[in-house]
């Protein structure tokens, strides 16, 4: 077990560091503390005890494409977790929780293995997308998951099956915890086997799919869920509300789900946009549209 006052001394730990440089949307304040994790699932585990054990808040950033940190930052540890390693066995695969989704679907893909094409377009890692369930293109990671090894602050190191993970519909059991003190380490998916080229081909599809339908940028990815038989964005396009802007937070004119940094927004900004658009759509509609993205930090 590492004690905090030895992470204090890792080259690996920066202090008041802007949290921005690792948000997709390229926002955020500082943190008191920033790790920067790379070696293996055990110094994760490693961090995050040494921080549990002195009460001290911690979160964890993999690609931060569906995180918004305030303008003032965190009080406390955020790990930035690039462990990245993965291991084919059979038609599984057991991988890191900070693997990048695009570059495992290709390795995927190489290794002739199907069903994991939905992800070679989707920002983020692997361990925000067992928490968030993340999916696209009718594929998402309840349909992957066969395990997921957890470091748990009261428990230690716990390995959820996929009932344990209770997913639905961009969410899981692990995303419904109050308290936060857990992290996945790493999980085995179940693939089965699959043609090469077919698998590349949709793949590029998909990828073809999102540069025709989602916008280039600084940008959290969707921000709110498809409410039951609809689509966000149809809603809140509906409202002539594409292009709409608060500071420097815009509605993407290409798609009405992203909402876009357009170089000098704050989290302030962007977070009064999601409001405002949630309130118009309730208010013309009668839909309360729920966020996809989770808040970080002080002042939301």
């Amino acid at each position: 077990m590492t004690p905090f006052a030895e992470l204090l001394k890792s080259p690996h730990l920066l202090q008041n560091e802007p949290l921005a440089k690792y948000t997709a949307a390229r926002l955020g304040g500082p943190a008191d503390y920033v790790y920067l994790a790379r070696e293996s699932t055990r110094e994760l585990s490693d961090v995050l005890q040494a921080a549990w054990q002195q009460n001290i808040p911690v979160r964890v950033l993999g690609g931060g494409a569906n995180v918004l940190v305030s303008d003032a930052g965190f009080r406390g540890l955020v790990v930035i977790n690039k462990v990245s390693e993965a291991a084919f066995k059979g038609t599984q695969v057991i991988v890191t929780s900070g693997y990048s989704l695009t570059i495992l679907a290709r390795k995927c893909a190489s290794q002739g293995l199907s069903g994991f094409e939905w992800a070679a377009s989707v920002p983020g890692t692997v361990g925000g997308a067992v928490v968030n369930n993340a999916g696209a293109h009718g594929g998402d990671m309840a349909g992957n998951v066969h395990t997921a090894t957890i470091c748990d602050a009261e428990h230690g190191l716990q390995v959820l099956t996929k009932a344990d993970l209770d997913y639905t519909y961009r969410t899981s059991a692990l995303k419904r915890r109050v308290d936060r003190r857990f992290l996945v380490l790493m999980a085995t998916l179940d693939l089965h086997k699959g043609d090469s080229a077919a698998i590349h081909a949709k793949m590029d599809e998909f990828i073809a799919h999102r540069k025709r339908t989602q916008p280039p940028g600084a940008s959290l990815g969707s921000i709110f869920k498809n409410p039951p038989g609809d689509y966000a964005g149809r809603l809140i396009e509906s409202l002539g509300l594409k292009g709409y802007s608060i500071g420097g937070a815009q509605v993407s004119p290409v798609h009405a789900n992203f909402f876009i940094n357009t170089g000098n927004a704050t989290a302030s900004d962007y977070f009064a946009l999601i409001k405002y658009v949630q309130r118009m759509v309730l208010l013309a509609t009668g839909v309360e549209l729920e966020t996809e993205i989770e808040t970080l930090g002080e002042g939301f």
